[in-house]
């Protein structure tokens, strides 16, 4: 091995510090979850969950310097989930609370919003951002701060993206770059290639970085104090920083340059992400949860998302609790099939409200004409009988998050004979990737070998960096294989959508 580069990979569940070789092999990883600490939003008094930064960074320092006694490290590159911020202050520091995009404060904290900043339908229009609730819309999260925490605020010299505030912690230098800052923020003009008028809304042109740095290119180089910490040398180059949904995309655009295909990255966040040659929407895109994100080669991609991984977890952990098991349900087509056919089961979105495909649905369960509230199922007030039934219950919320994945492919720009590549955890529910493709009868469904694509796309522009390669030139570094998936006649499905469609209206 000539050398290593190191990822910081920060998702909202796990975070973790992996090793790749000049040859984009991984060859080694460490995982850690890290609790919330909390806050109390002084105009409601609820909690909220914040992000907790200073063990993060202990634990990451910690990871690298066991791996810089292990491995020749070049290079450090750094990739996290999306519409989070961090406000520092003159000196360099943290001067405000790091708040989870999860966290809604409220309707008429939403108007005000919007009352400042423009319609939500102008917005998407200028920024080919989607009207998200909480504060998915990273801008949201600035004017919740502005709002809220006004003394804090008051503070803050830069607001740094969240891979940027982490590089910037490495290199002590200030950036921003496109694959974060187009990522339905609310603060980027996609055809300008600039600020949008949000920022002047806000207030805070001042505090934005005055730097764009590309995704692929070296930021700097590790300051003395942070190499002395993590035991390298100061000639270590640190990356600007992707956003994660853009890293997992950038291998499959290193192998499929010259296809047109939909990648499906399953996980917490299911992201149906379409590259394309120019950010145009549609019509009947308005007021859909649809966006163009900015990829790691600054081009356009159409994108729908929602939160499948969350979805599944939610449900499964309710179904553990009431049946008082550890066993993570499973099932079959037989199953989804029956449920089809008597179409009396439907589990409906979303269990962040406003979020994905079908904002306006309340998440529960219906059974037999009877709405089981999620809420109410969580508190213990009333069950359906579903939620006993192993096999069914896994169907019914299989066939909801097959729904939900097709029209996010639809709406991220499918016609007949585009591929779409599976990749993340839902390749390994059999059930729902063998619906997905019998659903889609003109497309190949493929199931990909792809692990830790995030990790390995946030590499890549590490190596794009050191070798000044680009990334179709590093493709024969990666090998991406690929399983057709079979297809089977679901008879009555069409039925069956229209009705779970129709209960996420009620």
């Amino acid at each position: 091995m000539n050398y290593a580069i190191a990822v910081i990979d920060i998702g909202m569940t796990n975070k973790k510090v992996t090793v790749y070789d000049e040859h984009l092999e991984q060859i080694d990883v460490t995982y850690k979850e890290f609790s919330p600490l909390l806050l109390k939003d002084p105009a409601t008094g609820l909690e909220m969950k914040i992000h907790d930064l200073q063990s993060m960074e202990s634990w990451f320092i910690e990871q690298l310097r066991i791996y810089a006694e292990k491995y020749p490290v070049r290079a450090i590159s750094v990739t996290t989930h999306g519409a989070t911020f961090v406000c520092i202050d003159e000196n360099g520091s943290v001067c405000a609370p790091c708040i989870f995009y999860t966290y809604d404060p409220g309707r008429q904290f939403q108007n005000s919003f919007y009352e400042l900043c423009g319609t939500k339908e102008n917005l998407q229009r200028q920024t080919f951002t989607p009207p998200f609730s909480a504060m998915l819309n990273l801008a949201k999260g600035i004017w919740f701060l502005q709002i809220r925490f006004p003394g804090y605020f008051s503070k803050t010299a830069a607001i740094l993206g969240f891979p940027q505030y982490w590089s910037f912690r490495l290199t002590g230098r200030m950036a921003y770059e496109a694959t974060y800052q187009a990522c339905h923020t609310y603060l980027w003009n996609m055809t300008a290639n600039t600020w949008s008028p949000v920022v002047d809304r806000l207030g805070i042109r001042s505090k934005m970085p005055p730097v764009f740095n590309p995704t692929c290119r070296v930021l700097g180089t590790l300051t003395p104090e942070a190499a002395a910490k993590l035991g390298l040398d100061t000639s270590v180059i640190v990356t600007t920083g992707i956003h994660d949904s853009n890293a997992s995309l950038l291998p499959y655009l290193a192998k499929n340059a010259k296809e047109d295909f939909i990648l499906n990255s399953t996980g917490t966040w299911c992201v149906c992400m379409h590259p394309k040659e120019q950010a145009v929407f549609d019509d009947e895109d308005i007021g859909k949860i649809v966006f163009f994100n900015r990829s790691a080669v600054d081009k356009p991609v159409k994108t729908a998302v929602f939160p499948g991984g969350m979805e599944i977890d939610t449900y499964v952990k309710l179904y553990q609790r009431e049946c008082r098991t550890e066993t993570f349900p499973a099932s079959g087509i037989t199953a989804a099939q029956s449920l089809i056919s008597e179409r009396n089961v439907f589990i409906v979105p979303e269990v962040i409200p406003g979020s994905g495909q079908f904002p306006e649905s309340k998440p529960g369960i219906f059974e037999n004409g009877i709405f089981y509230p999620l809420d109410d199922m969580q508190k213990g007030i009333s069950m359906p009988e579903i939620l006993s039934d192993r096999s069914r219950f896994f169907a019914a919320l299989d066939l909801s998050l097959v729904i939900q994945t097709e029209t996010a492919l639809r709406r991220a720009g499918l016609k007949n004979g585009i591929k779409v590549f599976t990749e993340g955890g839902f390749r390994r529910n059999k059930l729902y990737t063998m619906l997905l493709s019998s659903v889609l009868k003109e497309n190949e469904i493929y199931l990909t070998n792809m692990k830790e694509a995030t990790s390995t796309g946030c590499a890549m522009t590490a190596l794009m960096t050191l070798t000044g390669k680009t990334h179709t030139e590093l493709a024969p570094l990666l090998t991406i294989e690929k399983e057709s998936v079979p297809k089977t006649d679901l008879s009555g499905f069409d039925e069956y959508k229209a009705d779970w469609i129709m209960h996420t209206k009620k």
